[in-house]
């Protein structure tokens, strides 16, 4: 009895070592300074919830806590928008409606990536943080066109995890040697009506290569030159930005097979999509609250996120909602960011910002109006929500288009909605059971995971941590060119191989003929001189 008690208190104690080697603290630097809301409500959780587990987590940011962990210190970059760094004031965002994907391109996500970089390694408090002796375990950067800041996981001598807000990234398959399987998906930012037909099929392969080689051969140039600038220091002491993310230990990124195109990743690709839904423990207000209660019919729920204001609608498309909206039995609550709505029916209720995704997890709500950012739709996925979507610009579209086609949802083409086609597709979401039965099931399978979301980023970045960058997760064949990687060199010796061998047999049956030939021919001269 006495050595079983033994074996149990040591085995009890070897447990709580082996725990305590899996959860030693380490010192996490986590980079996420674009300034739209909805990336950082996305990413936030992330050190957050590394704070709360122990780890010492630096983060450089524009948004800061109010209240956060001892173990949680920020570093806050210089509050600005994308429009005033690019030259301008802020446009009309539905306007964007109207670019080509290579025009959003080449007039935002470039000019505003590029800029948003400076500003981030311009900012005194980052300047300051720089110049000081830190050590880091591990470096988290979002994968935003903001490249140069890859640049710290060299400067800490720290193996570096990038992020993603978005899904699958074609750039990053491309340099990591991950199937692109183009028949199938999507490049991020690419507007495709019938992306399974022919048609659609070479608007995607040609704009991967597109985006790859302006990416590649200027962009990254421009990155490059941002770390020259600030970070002299580092000049010729680092691996190119491209080195830096194709040999990085791992990315993360905001999809889920469940919903999304279902991809084949390596092993250091890794889908966290929805990291930043939960089951939330806060109230809504009060006032919201009754309203939502006291809605016998339901509620209609409608936002375009915190980067689209409401507000700016052109007045015909303003007039349509309006029109459409004051002819249902249900209630509708949207996010309206003036102070008056002119023409407001009685049923409809706005508000400057509201708690989306307290709003949107509450049972009365029937459907939700959306220009088909990632992080809602991921929330009405979460709760089993219909939607109506009506894309605006980025993945949008792509977003509200995976959404139709997997039944949850009706996609409406900005430029093309009128009173009619709104009243049209509202209310069939409303009035067949169809879309909500199919968000049911989704949800479902969305749900249905071994671990949430927020847990298996937590272990992929602590698993990184404990083995040292996981070197061997890495693809080997990153470090062939292309010839090797897509075997044409050894298709081609196969070739002439086989090239090789037909013409050694056509060689012999024509040597063969001729012999044939020629034996046949000095036969009829015999003949003929005998006659």
């Amino acid at each position: 009895m006495l050595f079983h008690n033994i074996n149990v208190v040591a085995a009890v104690l070897s447990a709580l070592l082996l725990l305590a080697g899996y959860t030693e603290s380490a010192n996490i630097l986590h980079v996420i300074p674009f300034s739209a809301m909805s990336h950082y409500i996305f990413l936030r959780h992330i050190g957050l919830e590394l704070a709360q587990r122990g780890h010492n987590v630096t983060v450089i940011t524009t948004h800061t806590e109010k209240n956060p962990p001892s173990n949680y210190y920020q570093v806050q970059v210089q509050k600005k928008q994308i429009w005033e760094l690019i030259g301008g004031e802020r446009p009309n965002i539905f306007d964007m409606a109207e670019l080509s994907s290579e025009e959003f391109h080449h007039k935002v996500v470039w000019p505003g990536g590029l800029a948003f970089t400076e500003l981030t390694l311009n900012s005194s408090d980052v300047q300051e943080f720089l110049k000081k002796d830190n050590t880091f375990d591990l470096v988290i950067c979002e994968q935003f066109v903001q490249e140069a800041l890859y640049t710290l996981a060299s400067k800490y001598n720290a193996p570096l995890v990038i992020i993603s807000t978005f899904g699958n990234c074609m750039r990053h398959n491309i340099m990591t040697r991950n199937p692109l399987q183009l028949a199938t998906v999507l490049a991020e930012y690419l507007k495709l009506n019938n992306p399974g037909n022919f048609w659609g099929r070479l608007r995607n392969l040609y704009f991967t290569v597109y985006e790859y080689l302006w990416w590649r051969y200027w962009y990254l140039e421009k990155q490059e030159d941002l770390v020259k600038k600030y970070l002299p220091d580092l000049i010729g002491k680092t691996p190119s930005l491209y080195e830096m993310q194709k040999n990085a230990s791992l990315m993360l990124i905001n999809s889920h097979f469940s919903f999304d195109t279902p991809t084949a990743y390596l092993p250091n690709i890794v889908e966290i999509g929805g990291m930043h839904v939960r089951k939330s423990n806060k109230s809504l207000p009060d006032d919201l609250q009754k309203l939502l209660d006291e809605s016998k019919h339901g509620v209609v729920y409608m936002s375009f996120g915190s980067n689209i204001r409401s507000a700016e609608l052109p007045e015909h498309k303003k007039k349509a909602f309006l029109n459409v909206f004051k002819e249902l039995k249900q209630t509708v609550l949207w996010k309206w960011e003036e102070d008056v709505l002119e023409g407001k029916p009685k049923n409809l209720f706005t508000g400057k910002w509201l708690p989306q995704q307290e709003i949107i997890a509450h049972p009365n709500i029937k459907l939700f109006i959306t220009h088909g950012g990632l992080i809602g739709m991921q929330e009405a996925i979460y709760n089993g929500v219909p939607i109506v979507g009506v894309p605006i610009f980025s993945d949008q579209y792509n977003n509200v288009l995976l959404a139709e086609e997997v039944g949850v949802g009706k996609l409406l083409h900005y430029n093309d909605f009128n009173e009619d086609t709104l009243n049209k597709t509202i209310n069939e979401i409303l009035n067949n059971d169809s879309y909500l039965k199919t968000a049911r099931e989704v949800q479902k399978r969305w749900n249905d995971r071994p671990m949430s979301p927020l847990d298996t980023t937590i272990f992929w970045l602590e698993y990184v941590i404990r083995n040292k960058g996981a070197e061997y997760m890495k693809n080997p064949a990153r470090n062939m060119n292309w010839f090797e990687y897509t075997m044409l060199d050894v298709y081609a010796f196969i070739l002439l191989i086989i090239v090789a061998v037909l013409a050694f047999f056509l060689k012999l049956i024509l040597i063969v003929r001729a012999i044939v030939y020629g034996n046949q021919t000095n036969k009829m001269t015999k003949r003929k001189k005998r006659l």
